[in-house]
């Protein structure tokens, strides 16, 4: 039963991830380039034997498709700060910068991450009442009832549960989520890269989120795996991902705090889940699906993973550390801007000595 477990896993986080890719088309993003992010991603798990898988992430693509004049401008952002992610890991500074910051820091870091996918959940049931409360109620009771039965694998059934639910009885009630534009399948366009001091600007700002993004999500996702996750070659191969899609119009795909990391087969089971990603989206089958998804099913998933899973644990290591402070206003921070700034704060009071 254990592949079966790994193929349920790969399921729920293409599930999750569905949503997401729609979000990325809503702000242009082409989505049968981003195949190509999906299957430098697939190689990197395989040669690095990495848990942490890559994917659509809502943070980047909302940072991403809201910056710059227009999409060759933003899509130059996502090439030029891939690129600088890539050449970071491979020079081994997000293992650096890890052991730099501390347990405290690090953990606040997770900590306030969960707070800020708490948040993300419940401004989805704002937004849509109907499948944001439904994929909420149906997280949190699916996970309460695995976690007291102790069926294992609690975020795999969470993360199926409420997505499909959600969505089945969103669209029973006649709720339909706007139609995004339709792509020919295998239709590839190199997109000139440009450069300028807004290109600039956007580039760095995208590098800072996501290496507070790896470091918090790549953790984890190791956490959930049982293992210790190694940012650098996650780094790596989310940069080169990114860049490759960008330099055809494809959407930003970044590390995630995947379920599949839960799976009995992590590696195995991320692998899986990005083919099958790699699949939806060279054929171009994303927009059609987005007929049927609301973005807001993952509603539920998203709040049993911060404030169930991430916020209690990492929250309890942050303030009992070595740097109690350091810990807390790092995760305070995180909340409330991102998990960069929500580190450096942590590291500066840490050099301070508090």
């Amino acid at each position: 039963m254990d592949w079966l477990n790994d193929i349920l896993a790969a399921i729920g986080v293409v599930l999750n991830g569905l949503p997401q890719g729609i979000l990325a088309m809503t702000y242009g993003f082409a989505s049968v380039p981003t195949a190509l992010g999906f299957a430098i991603g697939m190689g990197g798990a395989a040669v690095f034997q990495s848990v942490a898988p890559i994917s659509f992430q809502a943070e980047t693509i909302t940072l991403a498709g809201s910056m710059g004049k227009n999409m060759r401008e933003r899509l130059s952002m996502i090439l030029f700060a891939g690129l600088a992610m890539a050449g970071l890991g491979a020079c081994g500074l997000l293992t650096t910068i890890i052991e730099f910051a501390g347990e405290s820091i690090i953990h606040g870091m997770m900590a306030g991450v969960g707070i800020m996918l708490a948040k993300v959940a419940i401004d989805m049931v704002k937004a849509n009442k109907l499948v944001g409360g439904i994929s909420m109620g149906v997280g949190v009771i699916v996970y309460v009832l695995c976690s007291v039965l102790k069926t294992g694998n609690e975020l795999v059934y969470t993360i199926v549960a409420c997505v499909v639910i959600s969505s089945v009885v969103g669209y029973l009630m006649g709720q339909r989520p706007e139609e995004i534009q339709q792509e020919k399948a295998f239709k590839l366009k190199l997109v000139k890269p440009t450069f300028n001091l807004t290109v600039l600007r956007g580039a760095l700002a995208l590098a800072c989120l996501t290496i507070g993004a790896n470091i918090a999500f790549g953790n984890i996702t190791g956490g959930i795996a049982g293992t210790t996750a190694n940012i650098d070659h996650l780094t790596i191969y989310s940069g080169i991902a990114d860049s490759v899609s960008a330099l055809f119009g494809g959407a930003p795909v970044e590390a995630i705090i995947s379920a599949t990391a839960a799976a009995p087969h992590a590696v195995i089971a991320g692998i899986i889940m990005m083919a099958i990603m790699f699949v939806i989206l060279i054929t171009g089958v994303l927009p059609k699906i987005g007929k049927y998804v609301s973005s807001q099913s993952i509603a539920g998933f998203l709040f049993v993973l911060g404030a169930f899973v991430t916020l209690p644990g990492d929250g309890a290591v942050a303030l009992s550390g070595a740097n109690p402070i350091a810990g807390g206003v790092t995760m305070a921070v995180t909340a409330m801007v991102d998990p960069f700034v929500g580190m450096l704060s942590g590291i500066i009071l840490k050099l301070i000595g508090m």
